[in-house]
């Protein structure tokens, strides 16, 4: 199993509270497998909900938070590990170092904009990880089905669509990833190209 994971999600709730329930699932699932969560470093929403589901199970949990959100997103003060990061970009960076693999929870635009970046890096071949979403009750079903249209229009290749692992359980997407191998295809470049 990976002994990394970075969770990307929202920094609110939502209306639904099943999603904090499956937050702190799967934090709690995480710990439970020896998994150490690399996340945002918040302690607000389900990115403080997915880190109290790790830390409440004797769970590792390393937060990046850029310090100019150290008073927005309020940091979590409970962590094994707080790095502070001066921007956005160095966040993802360091969250992508850090990491075995990528899970994105429901969130907003922050959070698909962390998942998109993680798998272009993936699709031009900066790195190899699995990268998953928990589709809690349905929440990305109009991103999965936009995705298929980018590759019935032309925009995308298959292989690039199931490069993304997608599960509304828990313990089947770990699995998943487990046993994901990158796809090899022709856009794959090296870091040293770039």
């Amino acid at each position: 199993m990976r002994k990394s994971i970075v969770v990307f999600c929202g920094s609110s709730m939502g209306y639904d509270p099943f999603f904090e329930k499956q937050a702190l699932l799967l934090g709690e699932t995480l710990a439970k497998h020896k998994i150490q969560l690399i996340y945002g470093g918040a302690n607000v929403g389900l990115m403080g909900a997915v880190a109290n589901g790790v830390l409440n199970n004797q769970g590792k949990v390393i937060g990046v938070l850029p310090r100019f959100l150290q008073s927005k997103e309020i940091a979590h003060t409970s962590l094994s590990e707080l790095i502070l990061v001066e921007t956005m970009h160095e966040r993802k960076t360091k969250m992508n170092d850090l990491c075995d693999g990528i899970i994105a929870l429901p969130g907003g635009y922050g959070t698909l904009e962390e998942l998109f970046e993680m798998i272009t890096w993936a699709q031009l071949g900066l790195h190899k990880k699995p990268i998953a979403v928990l589709n809690i009750n349905g929440f990305y079903d109009d991103l999965i089905t936009m995705i298929k249209t980018m590759v019935d229009k032309g925009f995308l290749k298959q292989i690039n669509q199931e490069m993304l692992l997608i599960s509304d359980d828990i313990e089947e997407l770990l699995e998943k990833m487990k046993n994901y191998t990158a796809p090899v295809v022709g856009k794959w470049i090296s870091e040293e190209k770039l």
